[in-house]
């Protein structure tokens, strides 16, 4: 599969929002197996190469999905706000990660949509290894513990805690108040000192 091409100009920047936003209202309301590229394509108002040069998969779309669901959620929150010298960075990196989950499972379907796609992703050596202190929640937590000891390995160890935990509330396996706590817990455990 080919690298996906990026926005190298402010239009076609806004043409990737279409489609992210497209397949983000398709996936919230039919999931992920009954969304098609085509729809996408036609939602967003582009032409179906159009999308594949961005997306080069339908998995490969719904963890972008994922990825700007997660930017809009921080820049909405507070985004790059550097950290105040009085705030408790610990409580900062648990809020944070409860807030978004509690954003991400509004929607159930694309909560579905966006997690089955990474399962397909990550199991089929697409291009999307990469590392993730440098996405955008990773950056976040980052500036948040950014003094702590080996800071990109605690991060590191956040986002993978928080995505497990937030599959397990998404299949039910625990229930949105044990992850909340178990996500708070983690938080204390891995960013204090």
């Amino acid at each position: 599969m080919r690298s996906p091409a990026a926005p190298t100009s402010a239009r076609q920047a806004a043409r990737r929002v279409r489609i992210l936003r497209a397949a983000s209202d398709l996936g919230a309301r039919d999931g992920l197996v009954d969304v098609q590229m085509h729809d996408v394509a036609r939602e967003a108002g582009v032409a179906i190469a159009t999308l594949y040069r961005y997306f080069p998969s339908k998995p490969f779309l719904f963890l972008a999905v994922l990825e700007w669901h997660i930017e809009q959620f921080l820049g909405g929150r507070d985004g790059g706000a550097p950290v105040t010298a009085d705030a408790d960075p610990v409580a900062e990196v648990a809020e944070t990660l409860v807030a978004l989950t509690g954003r991400l499972l509004g929607n159930r379907l694309l909560a579905s949509a966006v997690a089955l796609s990474s399962f397909t992703e990550y199991a089929s050596a697409v291009p999307s290894r990469i590392d993730i202190v440098e996405r955008a929640l990773g950056q976040r937590l980052l500036r948040l513990i950014e003094d702590r000891a080996d800071a990109r390995s605690r991060v590191r160890l956040l986002v993978y805690t928080w995505w497990g935990l937030f599959v397990a509330m998404l299949t039910e396996e625990i229930s949105t108040e044990r992850g909340e706590a178990d996500l708070r817990l983690a938080a204390r455990l891995i960013a204090a000192v």
